[in-house]
Order: C-alpha cells, then sequence, then structure tokens
C-alpha cells in the first residue's frame, strides 16, 4: 500500500464514520425523546434512501469532474447535516442530518471507489486495491459509533443527556473535514475522455448489456446474505435466549471475519481470479445458511457467523474489480453508481420483506430461502468470467461506450 492510497482510505473512514456514528446516535435520541419504533425505523430508512436517489447522479458527476470536487461537496453536505443536529436536536432536523450524511457517504464513496480503479493498470492491482479500500468501512462500522457512544454517555456529565448528544454531533461535524485534508495533496487524473464517435447514452443502456446485469443480479443476491444475516441472527438469537451481548458478539464476529479476509486478499491476489473467488463464495454462503437455523447452541452459531463473514468478505472487491474491467472508463462512475443504487434499494426494502416473510413462514425458513437463491445465482460469476470478462485491461471493455 503506497502513501496515496492510504490518505484516500483515511478520507473514506473519516466521511463514513460520520455516517455510521449519525447512524446510531440519531436513533438513540429519538428514543430518548419519546418517539416510537416506527418513527425510528423510519429515521434508519433515511440513511440509505438518500443513497438509492443520489447515487447515479453522483456517478455521473465523478466522470465528469473527478475525486476532488465530488468529495469536497460530500465533506460540506456532511458536516452541515450533522451540525444542524448540534444546533437544533430534534427529530425533523434529525432526519434532515440522516439525509444529508447518507447521501454524502455515499457519493464520497463513488468518487473514491472510481478513482483508486483507475490508478490501477492490471487486474492483480484491482484487486489489492479495492481489498485495502474495503477495510475502510470495517473501520468506520467501528469508529463512528464508538466515538459517538463515548460522547454521549460521558461528556454531559450524565449518560444520554442532551450536552452528550450535541458533543457527539459536534465530533460528528468535524470528521468529514478531515476527509479533505486527507484528500487535498492526492494527485488528481483528468476525467477519462470521450470516445469521439460516442453516443448520448443513458443508465438504460448499461443496463441492456447481459454482463452488467449479470453483475448486478450476483451483487444483490450476496448483498442480500447480508442483510438477512443482520436481520434474522437478532431474532434467532432471541428466540433462542440468548442475552443482547451474545448476539451482539455474534455480529461482531461476522464483521472481524469480514474484514480480515480483506487483509488478506492483497496477498494472494496473483493466484486468484475474480470469478471463481465470487462462485465460491456464493455457493459457500449457500450451504452456510443452510446450517445456520440447525446450529444448536451460542457458539456454533458464531462459528458460522465466522465462516460467513470470511465468505461474503471476499466479494466486494472481486466486485468492484469486475466492474472497472467491463465498463470503458468514462463511464465507471455511472456504473458504480447504478450498484450502489441496487445495493441500497435493497437494503430499505429488504428488511420489511424479511419481516414480512418471517412472520408467515419462520426464521429457519427464511434463512434457507435466501441460501437458495444465492446458490441458484452461482452460475452467473462462471457466465461473467467466460463471456464478459477481458483477458487484460488493455483490451476494450465489454459494455459499449
Amino acid at each position: 500500500m503506497n502513501a496515496s492510497l492510504l490518505r484516500l482510505i483515511l478520507a473514506q473512514i473519516s466521511i463514513h464514520a460520520c455516517m455510521t456514528g449519525m447512524r446510531m446516535a440519531t436513533p438513540l435520541l429519538a428514543l430518548r425523546e419519546g418517539y416510537s419504533p416506527a418513527a425510528v425505523g423510519v429515521l434508519l430508512a433515511l440513511f440509505a434512501l438518500t443513497q438509492v436517489f443520489l447515487s447515479l447522479p453522483a456517478g455521473r458527476y465523478a466522470d465528469r469532474h473527478g475525486l476532488k470536487r465530488p468529495l469536497a461537496i460530500s465533506v460540506i453536505v456532511a458536516s452541515a447535516g450533522a451540525a444542524t443536529a448540534v444546533v437544533f436536536p430534534i427529530y425533523p432536523v434529525l432526519c434532515f442530518a440522516a439525509l444529508c450524511s447518507g447521501g454524502a457517504s455515499g457519493a464520497a464513496i463513488i468518487a473514491l471507489q472510481r478513482h483508486v480503479g483507475r490508478q490501477a493498470h492490471d487486474k492483480v492491482t484491482l484487486r489489492k486495491v479495492f481489498s485495502w479500500l474495503a477495510i475502510g468501512p470495517a473501520v468506520s462500522n467501528f469508529l463512528g459509533p464508538f466515538l459517538a457512544g463515548l460522547l454521549i454517555d460521558y461528556a454531559g456529565g450524565e449518560a444520554a443527556s442532551t450536552t452528550g448528544f450535541r458533543a457527539a454531533f459536534v465530533l460528528l461535524t468535524l470528521l468529514p473535514l478531515s476527509a479533505w485534508l486527507w484528500v487535498r495533496t492526492v494527485q488528481e487524473e483528468k476525467p477519462a475522455p470521450k470516445p469521439a464517435d460516442a453516443k448520448k447514452t443513458t443508465a438504460w443502456d448499461m443496463l441492456q448489456n447481459q454482463g452488467f446485469r449479470r453483475l448486478l443480479l450476483m451483487n444483490w443476491a450476496l448483498s442480500s446474505c447480508w442483510d438477512v444475516h443482520t436481520f434474522v441472527v437478532p431474532i434467532l438469537g432471541h428466540e433462542r435466549g440468548l442475552s443482547a451481548s451474545v448476539i451482539g458478539t455474534i455480529l461482531g464476529a461476522f464483521a472481524i471475519a469480514a474484514a480480515a479476509i480483506r487483509l488478506l486478499i492483497p496477498l494472494l491476489s496473483e493466484r486468484i481470479s475474480e470469478w471463481k473467488v465470487v462462485m465460491g463464495a456464493m455457493l459457500g454462503a449457500c450451504a452456510l445458511f443452510t446450517a445456520y437455523p440447525l446450529m444448536p447452541n451460542a457458539w456454533a452459531m458464531m462459528g458460522c457467523s465466522i465462516a460467513l463473514g470470511l465468505v461474503l468478505g471476499s466479494v466486494q472487491p472481486m466486485v468492484m474489480s469486475m466492474i472497472h474491467q467491463i465498463t470503458p472508463p468514462h463511464r465507471q462512475g455511472e456504473a458504480l453508481g447504478l450498484r450502489m443504487m441496487a445495493i441500497n434499494g435493497s437494503s430499505v426494502v429488504m428488511p420489511v420483506l424479511f419481516g414480512s416473510i418471517g412472520t408467515v413462514v419462520g426464521v429457519s425458513a427464511l434463512f434457507w430461502a435466501v441460501g437458495a437463491i444465492v446458490g441458484g445465482s452461482a452460475r452467473l460469476p462462471w457466465l461473467l468470467g467466460k463471456d464478459n470478462l477481458p483477458q487484460d485491461l488493455a483490451a476494450p471493455p465489454r459494455i459499449g461506450s
């Protein structure tokens, strides 16, 4: 890892930690003020909802303007959202802050992913840089809530005081500003020029490409595995009488395993290929989801959680590498935006769907259904590797200009 990539990872951690800290702090404040679980659910949905609508425009903007301008706008929006919560810590403003921090985080990550991918000139380097970059969200998922929680509990003289919440929001206002300090010296690349004969294009043109549709379907199936694990494990643990700390430890073990495998991938990047890793992950996830509800105790569930974290944690760097291989340089931001839009749309809809299905058929059947979906989709990465991925990055991209 070089110094430039490290600065980009630190910038990603700074702006993403603002969002994860807000996602933890705002529901706690809303609950303290007496708002219902339904109102808290709406508040949490707003973090993903903004990204559904902004991801595609943010990707196109990054294609036109590169890294620094999109990131500067994201920093301003994220800090402004958190700052309003400092001044007015009331529910409508918390909703506004959720929209700001969620949308800014998504737009910044798209710009960073596009910039990092354009620095790589071969497949091995693509796998390495995206593995390193994928460690950032794992760190910020811990750092943001941890720091905000400390301030909420201790900064006001008593736990969960208004002063404590305001102190947390002040910190979360400053975190995105530090992101700009990390990237201001990064060398900016000129945006990729469109081919001279390029026609006016839309997102629909990209979706009409069979390879890109396969990639999105594959990514959706794997993203559903993340969503169902996060959503259903607490329900399954509650049914079995596990304490909140044990359930949290099971979910934490999953997150640690997902981060650990991303540290290992750069060491193995010369010996692996993207479609083989993803296909293996899908088959592994299918087997683990089949076995998960049959685990007799917390230790066995934790073993399944760790194995699932290792399997699913390997996927994102491979998917990002494939996106950069099959899309032309001047549309890579747009492709990343489409992917993020699909993932966040799924994150908004799936918990409601999972809850409805789980009520009817039970938690175990929900595990098995998702396992069947991801197992049935395991042919997609093989088809991508056979038909859509170029043998080298100098080959023409498989999606038209």
